[in-house]
């Protein structure tokens, strides 16, 4: 599904900084932007900057029902700074999480958190009906192998020596 991003400038608090970027809103089902002003208030201006396809896999049915039970249901807006003519990259759209996190731990990306559209978390609900298995826990057993009847303390085998690598320092036999 198409998403339309729309983010507001405002000035900066500090003179080091002239202004401040956030992404405000989603527009589901929205045409191609760039950078189109939308509305303009004082020194605020929102933009719809680009609009990108919000893509679900089956294998993050988890993640996306993670989201949905959080108190305010998110869409996760994945940005970079640009060098070129506009301010900043828009990478990603994400229902899940768990890859808004994975992003937001790298440091290289700012990832901003939106309120779904009711719409948005309909849509989002009924794919997860659609796609979502549960998987069922398995604990994992260990081994039969008994490892403790094997010496492995004789160190490297090309290595001649009287006794074992964990020897007391004092020890000074050794063969030559």
């Amino acid at each position: 599904m198409p998403l339309g991003i729309v983010l507001r400038r405002v000035p900066g608090v500090t003179h080091w900084v002239n202004h401040v970027w956030k992404a405000v809103a989603v527009l589901p089902g929205a045409g191609p932007a760039d950078w189109k002003e939308l509305r303009r208030d004082g020194e605020a201006v929102e933009f719809h900057a680009t609009t990108l396809p919000l893509e679900l896999f089956r294998t993050d049915t988890e993640a996306y029902l993670h989201g949905l039970s959080a108190k305010i249901p998110s869409i996760y807006v994945v940005m970079r700074h640009s060098d070129g003519d506009k301010p900043l990259d828009i990478v990603l759209t994400t229902a899940s999480p768990y890859e808004a996190q994975d992003y937001a731990d790298t440091g290289e990306e700012l990832v901003e958190k939106i309120p779904m559209p009711d719409g948005l978390i309909a849509w989002i609900r009924e794919f997860i009906e659609l796609h979502h298995e549960d998987e069922v826990f398995v604990k994992r057993r260990r081994d039969k192998h008994r490892v403790d009847f094997t010496e492995d303390g004789k160190g490297d085998a090309r290595i001649r020596q009287v006794s074992d690598v964990y020897r007391a320092p004092g020890s000074k036999e050794t063969v030559h």
